[in-house]
């Protein structure tokens, strides 16, 4: 039913606006951009927009648009891939005639005219696949552009078909896209390929990092330890998995430290996580979540949480 709405919602609208989350990933740009291909092959006439702040690591995948307040008036607004408002990148999403939301994560806060969530979709970029084959009758056709970016959203969300969010239908739909002739190398070399100082500090974590007897280990990179290695907050990112073959481990949590606040990327092999990351100012899915606190004393009272979630499960 709500696909359908969307459907006919971007039929009928002549100016649509396309939003996603603060601090993409690559399923935020995949499903968002993707989404803009799909509507602007199907409807070349159409004015179809995406906005959000441009994250230079994800640049090679596409660029936002440079959006005025006036195109707001009188246009369809879509949000892909963002749980809950605050989250949202650009706060003029609400200033169109529509909005609808379009996600994958557990339900937090609805929100929109029309909201299409799918929690057993591996990444909202799978979710734009199954929206552009249901109106395939109807005229609507992907394009290499659209397969790229979608296909990098879903490898992205599933850690490369690893996660156990990965099922028969994201097979399915990624065999859908690479029927398209875009360059799957350079797309892996995009979103994989890390610079030295990135991996010499996966190096020093790799070293330094304590598995504890409840199966939860805690990263912390301080500024110090960013200045040191020269790497971003935004590049630390890149560093969320070095640690998951683990054996023995439950649970892991990076703390990322910036000027005025802490990010936290919390990930799972089982123990459910998304309720702490709640807790502390954030949320997302049940085995992946990122949330925010302000202090090295708060971040310490996150990972005791964590470690009481990894303690009782089995």
């Amino acid at each position: 039913m709500e696909k359908t709405k969307i459907i006919k919602a971007i039929e009928e609208n002549k100016k649509i606006i396309i939003h996603r989350h603060v601090r993409p990933d690559p399923d935020a740009i995949g499903s968002q951009m993707g989404l803009k291909a799909l509507i602007k092959h199907s409807f070349p006439e159409k004015e179809v927009y995406a906005t959000g702040e441009n994250i230079s690591s994800l640049t090679f995948l596409a660029q936002m648009d440079d959006v005025p307040d006036d195109v707001y008036r009188g246009s369809l607004v879509i949000v892909c891939d963002t749980a809950n408002q605050p989250r949202i990148d650009d706060e003029r999403y609400h200033t169109g005639d529509q909005l609808i939301k379009i996600d994958h994560h557990p339900v937090t806060d609805s929100y929109g005219d029309t909201e299409w969530v799918s929690t057993d979709a591996s990444s909202t970029s799978e979710m734009i696949v199954e929206l552009a084959l249901e109106a395939q009758s109807r005229g609507w056709a992907l394009n290499k552009e659209a397969a790229r970016l979608l296909y990098a959203g879903i490898v992205g969300d599933t850690g490369r078909f690893k996660f156990p969010s990965t099922t028969v239908k994201t097979f399915q739909y990624a065999g859908e896209l690479v029927r398209f002739d875009f360059d799957r190398t350079a797309l892996y070399d995009g979103l994989y390929q890390a610079e030295e100082k990135v991996l010499r500090l996966s190096g020093y974590i790799l070293q330094h990092f304590q598995l504890s007897e409840n199966g939860l280990c805690v990263i912390k990179l301080t500024t110090e330890l960013l200045k040191k290695y020269n790497v971003s907050v935004e590049e630390s990112n890149q560093l969320v998995q070095v640690v998951s073959d683990v054996k023995g481990m439950k649970a892991w949590v990076f703390f990322i430290e910036e000027a005025n606040q802490i990010r936290v990327r919390i990930r799972s092999k089982g123990a459910t996580i998304n309720q702490v990351a709640g807790m502390y100012n954030g949320g997302g899915h049940p085995l992946a979540s990122g949330a925010t606190v302000y202090s090295w004393e708060e971040a310490n009272d996150l990972a005791a949480d964590l470690e009481k979630v990894c303690r009782e499960y089995v």
